[in-house]
């Protein structure tokens, strides 16, 4: 953010600032580059539902955002899980929490970080859904007898914006002897699943469980772990999914139901639930043309849902004066040179929203600034710190009615 100093000292990438909201830094600041607003009282918010609602253990899945500001207001909350994903996932939250319980859920790692997370972090849960992998940990681990060894499971995934359900997963004979193999190894069996991103249906849940039921029976094993995985929705503008309560309900009910041990653990994984609403971007309105807008951040940068996976984000102006009360649907352009550089949308702002205009993107706490890169040269963004609340929340008074802020709230 060139230019702008706070006491003193310049505004740098290892420094964050404090702000009242968006529009005090549009007034303050005037910034030339994409700014990541990071509210970590929202993500505190989130992180206390889910700890006092949900009936089990929770593990946030760190690749949603892994930024330390997200990372230290969770663990400030009392979140104490981590679903890691990569040797490096495992090594920053490691160094960072020495306490904190690692489940490396990825179900296919490299010898080295299976070898190294075990060792070196005393990560002792592991995911996985071959009997390849299966002889990979257990060699890896010099045949530990402290291994918690996770088997995920394919489900359907036809209820999520987003479907998960061709990469990972064992399924039907195989599952079965994977099932039976793992249980020969593990101090602790248990079953994943992921009914896929952006779930709108809690009873996707169900469903999965019902599947996993069903493995479990035909294997004849004694499972100690459920793990019911992400999925667990955020708030856009394509339409607000049921209250998160509704899917804790969904997930208690069916576990009791559960052929598995009295005193099994249940787990889940958000990630998306608890950073989306923690995060939001500021950018600017480099060039309109009619009903197309290029500004400073893309497909490249923290917009990769919103141009890959069309995701809706909530926006609005903000602008240090009047605005048009009427609405347009517009549509996106980032800044760089490549034509894929493109957000469909539609995006309604106000209809006389020109060059030099900023718009606050909202939700984009999860897998914004994680999935930015610096092609064609863009890609910086400060991070600061605002106190308002998020451009829409599923966290209200009773956590069961959605809130949604109005478009044009700050100006």
């Amino acid at each position: 953010m060139r230019g702008y100093r706070t006491d003193q000292h310049w505004f740098g990438v290892r420094r964050m600032d404090h702000v009242l909201s968006s529009l005090e830094l549009v007034r303050e600041v005037a910034p030339e580059d994409p700014v990541v607003i990071a509210r970590p009282h929202q993500v505190a918010v989130a992180a206390q539902f889910f700890l006092s609602r949900f009936p089990g253990d929770v593990y946030y899945a760190v690749k949603a955002n892994p930024s330390a500001w997200a990372l230290d207001a969770l663990w400030e909350a009392g979140v104490r899980g981590f679903d890691v994903a990569s040797e490096a996932e495992v090594r920053l939250v490691a160094e960072r929490f020495p306490e904190a319980k690692l489940a490396f859920m990825h179900p296919v790692k490299s010898r080295p970080a299976i070898r190294r997370a075990y060792a070196n972090y005393g990560v002792r849960a592991f995911s996985l859904d071959t009997l390849a992998e299966l002889d990979k940990i257990i060699e890896e681990t010099n045949g530990a007898t402290d291994l918690n060894l996770v088997i995920r499971l394919a489900v359907p995934s036809g209820y999520a914006k987003h479907k998960l359900d061709k990469k990972f997963g064992a399924e039907g004979a195989e599952a079965i002897a994977l099932l039976r193999a793992a249980r020969g190894y593990a101090a602790e069996l248990g079953v994943s699943f992921h009914v896929g991103s952006q779930c709108m249906r809690p009873e996707a849940y169900g469903v999965a469980m019902r599947v996993a039921s069903d493995l479990i029976r035909k294997a004849g094993v004694t499972v100690d772990i459920v793990d019911v995985g992400g999925g667990f929705p955020s708030i856009y503008d394509d339409g607000a999914p049921p209250p998160l309560q509704a899917y804790i309900d969904e997930i208690s009910a069916a576990f009791e139901d559960m052929p598995v041990l009295e005193n099994a653990e249940l787990w889940c994984e958000p990630g998306r639930a608890l950073v989306a609403e923690g995060g939001s971007h500021l950018v600017k309105v480099e060039l309109r043309k009619g009903d197309q807008l290029y500004i400073n951040d893309g497909a490249y940068g923290a917009l990769f849902d919103a141009a890959h996976v069309g995701v809706k984000f909530p926006m609005r102006l903000v602008r240090d004066g009047e605005a048009s009360g009427k609405l347009r649907a517009f549509e996106l352009y980032g800044p760089t040179c490549d034509s894929i550089d493109y957000m469909k949308g539609p995006f309604f702002l106000p209809a006389d929203v020109r060059e030099g205009d900023y718009i606050e993107i909202g939700m984009t706490g999860a897998y914004g600034a994680a999935l930015a890169t610096n092609f064609n040269g863009f890609g910086v963004a400060e991070t600061v710190v605002a106190a308002d609340a998020p451009m829409a929340s599923l966290y209200g008074e009773e956590a069961e009615t959605p809130a949604i802020a109005e478009p044009t709230k700050l100006r």
